[in-house]
Protein backbone atom coordinates (compact mmCIF):
# COMPACT_ATOMS: atom_id res chain seq x y z
CA UNK A 1 0.00 0.00 0.00
CA UNK A 2 2.83 2.55 0.45
CA UNK A 3 4.56 1.30 -3.14
CA UNK A 4 1.09 2.49 -4.51
CA UNK A 5 0.25 5.78 -2.04
CA UNK A 6 4.38 7.00 -3.29
CA UNK A 7 2.76 6.22 -7.51
CA UNK A 8 -0.01 8.65 -6.80
CA UNK A 9 1.94 11.28 -5.11
CA UNK A 10 4.19 11.37 -7.74
CA UNK A 11 1.56 11.33 -10.38
CA UNK A 12 0.71 14.52 -8.95
CA UNK A 13 3.80 15.69 -11.04
CA UNK A 14 2.82 14.66 -14.74
CA UNK A 15 -0.91 16.01 -14.28
CA UNK A 16 0.29 19.32 -12.78
CA UNK A 17 2.15 19.86 -15.86
CA UNK A 18 -0.01 18.32 -18.11
CA UNK A 19 -2.88 20.51 -17.12
CA UNK A 20 -1.20 23.70 -16.63
CA UNK A 21 0.11 22.90 -20.20
CA UNK A 22 -2.70 23.11 -21.62
CA UNK A 23 -4.15 26.22 -20.26
CA UNK A 24 -1.59 28.01 -20.41
CA UNK A 25 -1.43 27.00 -24.02
CA UNK A 26 -4.71 28.36 -24.28
CA UNK A 27 -3.90 31.66 -22.73
CA UNK A 28 -1.31 32.25 -25.56
CA UNK A 29 -3.67 31.46 -28.52
CA UNK A 30 -6.79 33.46 -26.74
CA UNK A 31 -7.07 36.78 -27.78
CA UNK A 32 -7.83 40.28 -26.09
CA UNK A 33 -5.14 39.21 -23.57
CA UNK A 34 -3.34 41.29 -21.46
CA UNK A 35 -0.33 42.27 -23.81
CA UNK A 36 -3.07 43.54 -26.75
CA UNK A 37 -4.90 45.78 -23.91
CA UNK A 38 -1.68 47.54 -22.91
CA UNK A 39 -1.22 48.23 -26.50
CA UNK A 40 -4.33 49.63 -26.99
CA UNK A 41 -4.24 51.74 -23.49
CA UNK A 42 -0.81 53.11 -24.97
CA UNK A 43 -2.29 54.03 -28.11
CA UNK A 44 -5.36 55.83 -26.48
CA UNK A 45 -2.63 57.90 -24.62
CA UNK A 46 -1.04 59.21 -27.67
CA UNK A 47 -4.30 59.41 -29.63
CA UNK A 48 -7.16 59.25 -27.56
CA UNK A 49 -8.62 56.22 -29.40
CA UNK A 50 -8.04 53.00 -29.94
CA UNK A 51 -8.28 50.96 -33.64
CA UNK A 52 -6.49 48.00 -35.35
CA UNK A 53 -3.36 49.78 -35.07
CA UNK A 54 -3.01 49.21 -31.16
CA UNK A 55 0.30 50.34 -30.16
CA UNK A 56 1.31 51.42 -33.35
CA UNK A 57 2.80 55.01 -32.18
CA UNK A 58 5.07 52.61 -30.14
CA UNK A 59 8.88 51.94 -31.18
CA UNK A 60 9.47 47.99 -31.83
CA UNK A 61 12.07 48.33 -28.57
CA UNK A 62 9.05 49.81 -26.19
CA UNK A 63 6.79 47.10 -28.12
CA UNK A 64 9.08 44.32 -27.26
CA UNK A 65 9.83 45.16 -23.72
CA UNK A 66 6.31 45.36 -23.03
CA UNK A 67 5.91 41.98 -24.76
CA UNK A 68 8.64 40.59 -22.45
CA UNK A 69 6.67 42.03 -19.55
CA UNK A 70 3.63 40.40 -19.82
CA UNK A 71 5.63 36.74 -20.87
CA UNK A 72 4.87 37.04 -24.52
CA UNK A 73 8.16 37.40 -25.83
CA UNK A 74 8.72 33.82 -26.61
CA UNK A 75 8.20 30.57 -27.92
CA UNK A 76 4.89 28.68 -26.14
CA UNK A 77 6.94 25.94 -24.68
CA UNK A 78 10.10 28.14 -24.19
CA UNK A 79 7.27 30.20 -22.18
CA UNK A 80 6.37 27.53 -20.31
CA UNK A 81 9.25 26.39 -18.99
CA UNK A 82 10.35 29.89 -18.14
CA UNK A 83 7.32 30.19 -15.95
CA UNK A 84 7.66 26.50 -14.51
CA UNK A 85 11.12 27.64 -13.24
CA UNK A 86 13.06 25.18 -15.02
CA UNK A 87 14.44 27.57 -17.83
CA UNK A 88 15.65 31.46 -16.34
CA UNK A 89 13.95 34.19 -16.96
CA UNK A 90 14.85 37.47 -18.73
CA UNK A 91 14.27 40.07 -15.68
CA UNK A 92 13.80 43.48 -16.27
CA UNK A 93 14.67 42.87 -20.01
CA UNK A 94 16.43 46.53 -22.02
CA UNK A 95 15.87 47.12 -25.68
CA UNK A 96 18.50 49.08 -26.86
CA UNK A 97 18.50 50.41 -30.50
CA UNK A 98 21.64 52.04 -31.97
CA UNK A 99 21.41 54.79 -34.24
CA UNK A 100 24.11 54.62 -37.42
CA UNK A 101 27.24 56.02 -36.84
CA UNK A 102 26.82 55.02 -33.34
CA UNK A 103 28.46 52.21 -31.32
CA UNK A 104 27.72 52.96 -27.53
CA UNK A 105 25.18 54.29 -25.62
CA UNK A 106 24.88 55.00 -21.40
CA UNK A 107 21.95 52.81 -19.84
CA UNK A 108 21.17 52.92 -16.52
CA UNK A 109 20.96 49.38 -14.87
CA UNK A 110 17.56 49.01 -12.49
CA UNK A 111 17.50 46.34 -9.56
CA UNK A 112 14.87 45.57 -7.27
CA UNK A 113 16.72 45.05 -3.75
CA UNK A 114 15.53 42.65 -1.29
CA UNK A 115 12.74 43.97 0.86
CA UNK A 116 15.74 43.81 3.87
CA UNK A 117 17.20 46.23 1.99
CA UNK A 118 15.17 48.44 1.22
CA UNK A 119 15.47 52.45 2.20
CA UNK A 120 12.96 54.61 3.15
CA UNK A 121 13.16 56.89 -0.75
CA UNK A 122 14.89 53.95 -2.64
CA UNK A 123 14.52 50.43 -2.81
CA UNK A 124 16.51 49.81 -5.95
CA UNK A 125 20.10 49.29 -6.47
CA UNK A 126 20.78 51.69 -9.87
CA UNK A 127 24.17 51.12 -11.87
CA UNK A 128 25.52 53.42 -14.43
CA UNK A 129 27.08 51.51 -17.43
CA UNK A 130 27.90 51.84 -20.85
CA UNK A 131 27.17 49.34 -23.83
CA UNK A 132 28.49 49.04 -27.26
CA UNK A 133 27.29 48.13 -30.48
CA UNK A 134 29.10 44.64 -30.45
CA UNK A 135 27.63 43.26 -26.78
CA UNK A 136 30.47 44.57 -24.20
CA UNK A 137 29.07 46.40 -21.05
CA UNK A 138 31.00 48.60 -18.78
CA UNK A 139 30.67 50.17 -15.56
CA UNK A 140 32.72 51.40 -12.48
CA UNK A 141 30.77 49.13 -10.74
CA UNK A 142 32.24 45.49 -11.69
CA UNK A 143 30.47 43.39 -9.66
CA UNK A 144 26.89 45.10 -9.95
CA UNK A 145 27.53 43.64 -13.75
CA UNK A 146 27.77 40.20 -12.74
CA UNK A 147 24.29 39.99 -12.45
CA UNK A 148 23.42 41.50 -16.11
CA UNK A 149 23.54 39.41 -19.15
CA UNK A 150 23.67 41.27 -22.97
CA UNK A 151 22.21 39.36 -25.89
CA UNK A 152 23.09 40.74 -29.54
CA UNK A 153 20.53 41.18 -32.68
CA UNK A 154 22.62 42.59 -35.01
CA UNK A 155 19.68 42.16 -38.04
CA UNK A 156 17.69 45.10 -35.87
CA UNK A 157 20.68 46.77 -35.00
CA UNK A 158 20.48 46.64 -31.58
CA UNK A 159 21.46 44.71 -27.64
CA UNK A 160 19.69 43.02 -25.57
CA UNK A 161 20.35 43.96 -21.69
CA UNK A 162 18.53 41.50 -19.04
CA UNK A 163 19.18 39.79 -15.61
CA UNK A 164 18.71 35.68 -16.06
CA UNK A 165 16.99 34.16 -13.05
CA UNK A 166 15.39 31.38 -12.18
CA UNK A 167 12.26 32.85 -11.29
CA UNK A 168 8.93 30.32 -11.62
CA UNK A 169 6.92 28.12 -10.39
CA UNK A 170 9.47 25.83 -9.06
CA UNK A 171 10.91 28.75 -6.66
CA UNK A 172 7.89 29.68 -5.27
CA UNK A 173 6.66 32.89 -7.69
CA UNK A 174 3.17 32.84 -9.32
CA UNK A 175 4.22 35.95 -10.86
CA UNK A 176 2.38 39.53 -10.87
CA UNK A 177 -0.96 39.71 -11.51
CA UNK A 178 -1.14 41.77 -14.77
CA UNK A 179 -4.65 43.90 -13.75
CA UNK A 180 -3.45 44.54 -10.08
CA UNK A 181 0.15 44.19 -10.37
CA UNK A 182 0.27 42.13 -6.84
CA UNK A 183 2.01 38.91 -6.19
CA UNK A 184 -0.30 36.51 -7.46
CA UNK A 185 0.07 33.96 -4.08
CA UNK A 186 -0.55 36.97 -1.91
CA UNK A 187 -3.69 37.45 -4.03
CA UNK A 188 -4.70 33.93 -3.20
CA UNK A 189 -3.60 33.65 0.22
CA UNK A 190 -5.79 37.20 0.77
CA UNK A 191 -9.04 35.20 -0.38
CA UNK A 192 -8.61 31.65 1.72
CA UNK A 193 -9.78 33.00 5.39
CA UNK A 194 -13.48 33.60 3.20
CA UNK A 195 -12.87 30.32 1.94
CA UNK A 196 -11.86 28.61 4.69
CA UNK A 197 -14.74 29.65 6.58
CA UNK A 198 -17.80 29.08 4.39
CA UNK A 199 -16.01 25.84 3.04
CA UNK A 200 -15.62 24.55 6.40
CA UNK A 201 -18.51 25.19 7.91
CA UNK A 202 -20.49 23.69 4.69
CA UNK A 203 -18.19 21.05 4.48
CA UNK A 204 -19.08 19.77 8.21
CA UNK A 205 -22.83 21.31 8.63
CA UNK A 206 -23.58 18.80 5.76
CA UNK A 207 -22.20 15.77 7.25
CA UNK A 208 -23.63 16.57 10.29
CA UNK A 209 -27.31 17.03 9.33
CA UNK A 210 -27.19 14.35 6.37
CA UNK A 211 -25.98 11.13 8.14
CA UNK A 212 -28.30 11.42 10.74
CA UNK A 213 -30.71 12.10 8.37
CA UNK A 214 -30.04 9.85 6.29
CA UNK A 215 -29.90 6.80 8.92
CA UNK A 216 -33.51 8.40 10.04
CA UNK A 217 -34.86 7.67 6.33
CA UNK A 218 -33.54 4.39 5.87
CA UNK A 219 -34.87 3.22 9.78
CA UNK A 220 -37.96 4.99 8.71
CA UNK A 221 -38.44 4.18 4.67
CA UNK A 222 -41.48 4.79 3.38
CA UNK A 223 -43.02 6.39 6.39
CA UNK A 224 -43.87 9.85 6.59
CA UNK A 225 -40.97 11.21 7.85
CA UNK A 226 -38.99 9.33 4.97
CA UNK A 227 -41.85 11.05 2.24
CA UNK A 228 -41.89 14.54 3.83
CA UNK A 229 -37.89 14.98 4.15
CA UNK A 230 -37.53 13.40 0.60
CA UNK A 231 -39.86 16.11 -0.89
CA UNK A 232 -37.93 18.83 1.33
CA UNK A 233 -34.49 17.53 0.08
CA UNK A 234 -35.30 17.23 -3.41
CA UNK A 235 -37.12 20.61 -4.04
CA UNK A 236 -34.30 22.26 -2.32
CA UNK A 237 -31.76 20.18 -4.55
CA UNK A 238 -33.80 21.46 -7.74
CA UNK A 239 -33.40 25.05 -6.08
CA UNK A 240 -30.01 26.41 -7.95
CA UNK A 241 -28.08 28.50 -5.28
CA UNK A 242 -27.62 31.81 -6.70
CA UNK A 243 -31.79 31.71 -7.47
CA UNK A 244 -32.16 30.38 -3.60
CA UNK A 245 -29.56 33.66 -2.90
CA UNK A 246 -31.48 36.06 -4.45
CA UNK A 247 -34.94 35.40 -3.39
CA UNK A 248 -33.50 35.24 0.17
CA UNK A 249 -31.43 38.77 -0.34
CA UNK A 250 -35.20 40.17 -1.66
CA UNK A 251 -37.42 39.09 1.04
CA UNK A 252 -35.26 37.96 3.92
CA UNK A 253 -32.84 40.57 4.09
CA UNK A 254 -34.62 43.80 1.91
CA UNK A 255 -37.78 43.42 3.03
CA UNK A 256 -38.26 42.23 5.83
CA UNK A 257 -34.57 43.40 6.85
CA UNK A 258 -33.91 40.29 8.84
CA UNK A 259 -30.27 40.00 7.68
CA UNK A 260 -27.86 42.15 5.83
CA UNK A 261 -27.96 42.82 2.32
CA UNK A 262 -23.95 42.14 1.55
CA UNK A 263 -20.49 41.45 2.81
CA UNK A 264 -18.71 39.33 4.92
CA UNK A 265 -18.66 41.62 8.12
CA UNK A 266 -20.21 44.81 8.77
CA UNK A 267 -18.73 48.41 8.15
CA UNK A 268 -18.07 49.00 12.13
CA UNK A 269 -16.98 45.87 12.62
CA UNK A 270 -13.62 46.84 14.12
CA UNK A 271 -15.34 48.59 17.05
CA UNK A 272 -17.52 45.65 17.87
CA UNK A 273 -16.73 43.64 20.92
CA UNK A 274 -15.96 39.99 21.06
CA UNK A 275 -19.16 38.53 21.31
CA UNK A 276 -20.29 41.12 18.89
CA UNK A 277 -17.77 40.40 15.97
CA UNK A 278 -18.87 36.45 16.27
CA UNK A 279 -22.73 37.38 15.97
CA UNK A 280 -21.92 39.75 13.02
CA UNK A 281 -20.11 37.15 11.27
CA UNK A 282 -22.39 34.45 11.69
CA UNK A 283 -25.50 37.12 11.03
CA UNK A 284 -23.75 37.29 7.93
CA UNK A 285 -22.94 34.03 6.96
CA UNK A 286 -26.63 32.63 7.58
CA UNK A 287 -27.83 33.65 4.09
CA UNK A 288 -24.72 32.37 1.82
CA UNK A 289 -24.75 29.01 3.70
CA UNK A 290 -28.11 28.50 3.33
CA UNK A 291 -27.23 28.77 -0.15
CA UNK A 292 -23.98 26.95 -0.28
CA UNK A 293 -25.72 23.85 1.14
CA UNK A 294 -28.72 22.97 0.05
CA UNK A 295 -27.42 21.22 -3.37
CA UNK A 296 -25.10 18.94 -1.40
CA UNK A 297 -28.27 17.85 0.75
CA UNK A 298 -29.95 15.50 -1.82
CA UNK A 299 -26.76 14.04 -2.61
CA UNK A 300 -25.24 12.63 0.52
CA UNK A 301 -28.45 12.17 2.41
CA UNK A 302 -29.76 9.66 -0.20
CA UNK A 303 -26.28 7.89 -0.12
CA UNK A 304 -26.39 7.43 3.27
CA UNK A 305 -29.90 5.99 2.87
CA UNK A 306 -29.33 3.76 0.00
CA UNK A 307 -26.15 2.91 1.15
CA UNK A 308 -27.57 1.85 4.40
CA UNK A 309 -31.13 0.22 3.50
CA UNK A 310 -28.90 -2.50 1.15
CA UNK A 311 -26.40 -3.24 3.85
CA UNK A 312 -29.95 -3.61 6.45
CA UNK A 313 -30.94 -5.91 3.72
CA UNK A 314 -27.22 -7.91 3.33
CA UNK A 315 -27.41 -11.84 4.85
CA UNK A 316 -25.15 -10.64 8.31
CA UNK A 317 -27.80 -8.15 9.61
CA UNK A 318 -30.65 -10.94 9.35
CA UNK A 319 -28.07 -13.39 10.74
CA UNK A 320 -26.71 -11.07 13.67
CA UNK A 321 -30.85 -10.38 14.39
CA UNK A 322 -31.62 -13.99 14.20
CA UNK A 323 -29.23 -14.63 16.57
CA UNK A 324 -30.69 -12.18 19.11
CA UNK A 325 -28.89 -8.97 18.65
CA UNK A 326 -31.42 -5.83 18.89
CA UNK A 327 -32.41 -4.30 15.75
CA UNK A 328 -30.43 -1.34 17.09
CA UNK A 329 -27.31 -2.89 17.66
CA UNK A 330 -27.69 -4.41 14.13
CA UNK A 331 -27.93 -0.88 12.74
CA UNK A 332 -25.17 0.64 14.70
CA UNK A 333 -22.63 -1.92 15.01
CA UNK A 334 -22.90 -3.69 11.56
CA UNK A 335 -24.34 -1.98 9.25
CA UNK A 336 -23.84 1.72 9.89
CA UNK A 337 -20.05 1.15 9.21
CA UNK A 338 -19.94 -0.98 5.84
CA UNK A 339 -22.53 1.95 4.86
CA UNK A 340 -20.05 4.98 5.68
CA UNK A 341 -17.71 3.70 3.55
CA UNK A 342 -19.24 5.39 0.35
CA UNK A 343 -19.79 8.75 2.17
CA UNK A 344 -15.76 8.11 3.26
CA UNK A 345 -14.90 8.60 -0.19
CA UNK A 346 -16.22 12.10 -0.33
CA UNK A 347 -14.27 13.28 2.58
CA UNK A 348 -11.52 14.20 0.58
CA UNK A 349 -12.72 17.08 -1.13
CA UNK A 350 -12.43 18.67 2.41
CA UNK A 351 -8.67 19.49 0.66
CA UNK A 352 -10.43 22.07 -1.85
CA UNK A 353 -12.22 24.47 1.01
CA UNK A 354 -8.66 26.80 0.92
CA UNK A 355 -10.34 27.31 -2.99
CA UNK A 356 -13.92 27.04 -2.17
CA UNK A 357 -17.02 29.70 -3.51
CA UNK A 358 -19.56 30.34 -5.46
CA UNK A 359 -19.22 33.14 -8.34
CA UNK A 360 -22.59 33.53 -8.25
CA UNK A 361 -23.44 33.36 -4.60
CA UNK A 362 -20.30 35.55 -3.37
CA UNK A 363 -21.62 37.95 -6.26
CA UNK A 364 -25.12 38.30 -5.10
CA UNK A 365 -24.03 38.35 -1.40
CA UNK A 366 -21.34 41.23 -2.15
CA UNK A 367 -18.41 38.56 -0.69
CA UNK A 368 -15.00 39.17 -1.58
CA UNK A 369 -14.02 35.31 -1.82
CA UNK A 370 -12.17 32.67 -3.92
CA UNK A 371 -14.68 32.02 -6.27
CA UNK A 372 -15.17 36.04 -7.22
CA UNK A 373 -11.30 36.18 -7.79
CA UNK A 374 -11.37 33.33 -10.08
CA UNK A 375 -14.07 34.49 -12.43
CA UNK A 376 -12.40 38.31 -12.34
CA UNK A 377 -9.10 36.68 -13.27
CA UNK A 378 -11.11 34.82 -16.23
CA UNK A 379 -13.04 38.05 -17.77
CA UNK A 380 -9.63 40.47 -16.80
CA UNK A 381 -7.50 37.80 -18.89
CA UNK A 382 -5.08 37.86 -16.10
CA UNK A 383 -2.75 34.60 -17.47
CA UNK A 384 -1.18 34.68 -14.22
CA UNK A 385 -3.91 35.32 -11.73
CA UNK A 386 -5.44 32.00 -14.16
CA UNK A 387 -2.57 29.62 -13.88
CA UNK A 388 -1.95 30.46 -10.18
CA UNK A 389 -5.60 29.47 -9.21
CA UNK A 390 -5.94 26.57 -11.71
CA UNK A 391 -2.03 25.51 -10.32
CA UNK A 392 -3.90 25.16 -6.92
CA UNK A 393 -6.95 23.61 -7.76
CA UNK A 394 -5.44 20.99 -9.34
CA UNK A 395 -2.91 20.18 -6.31
CA UNK A 396 -5.70 20.22 -3.88
CA UNK A 397 -7.69 17.93 -6.36
CA UNK A 398 -4.89 15.44 -6.55
CA UNK A 399 -4.85 16.00 -3.13
CA UNK A 400 -7.96 14.89 -2.17
CA UNK A 401 -8.48 11.86 -4.52
CA UNK A 402 -5.59 10.63 -2.60
CA UNK A 403 -6.72 11.15 0.58
CA UNK A 404 -9.82 9.94 -0.17
CA UNK A 405 -8.31 6.30 -0.96
CA UNK A 406 -6.26 6.38 2.42
CA UNK A 407 -9.62 6.81 4.52
CA UNK A 408 -11.24 4.08 2.56
CA UNK A 409 -8.29 1.86 2.75
CA UNK A 410 -8.48 3.20 7.12
CA UNK A 411 -12.75 2.19 6.85
CA UNK A 412 -12.38 -0.86 4.70
CA UNK A 413 -10.01 -3.28 5.86
CA UNK A 414 -10.99 -5.27 3.04
CA UNK A 415 -9.59 -2.98 0.46
CA UNK A 416 -5.73 -3.26 -0.39
CA UNK A 417 -3.68 -0.72 -3.00
CA UNK A 418 -1.19 -2.62 -4.58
Amino acid sequence: MRDYFIRRFLLIIPTLIGATLVVFGITRITPGGPYERAMQVALMGDHGGGGKNAGGSLSQEQKDEMAAYYGFDKPYLTAYAVWLGIMRREETPMFIKFEEGKDEVNVTLKMLLPRAEWKPNNAYKITQATITRDGKLTAPDADALKVWKVRTEPEKQRVVVYRPQFNGLLQGNFGLSTSYNLPVLGMMVSKMPVSLFYGLLTFFMAYVVCIPLGILKAIKHRTVIDNVTSVLIFIGYSIPGFLLGSLLVVFLAARMEWFPTEGFTSENFASLSVFGKIWDVVHHAILPLACYMVGSFAFLTMLMKNNLMDNLAADYVRTAIAKGSSYRHAVLGHALRNSLIPIVTTLGSITTVFVAGSLLIERIFTIDGFGLLTIQSITDRDYPLVMGILTLDVVLIMLGNILSDYLVALTDPRVRFN
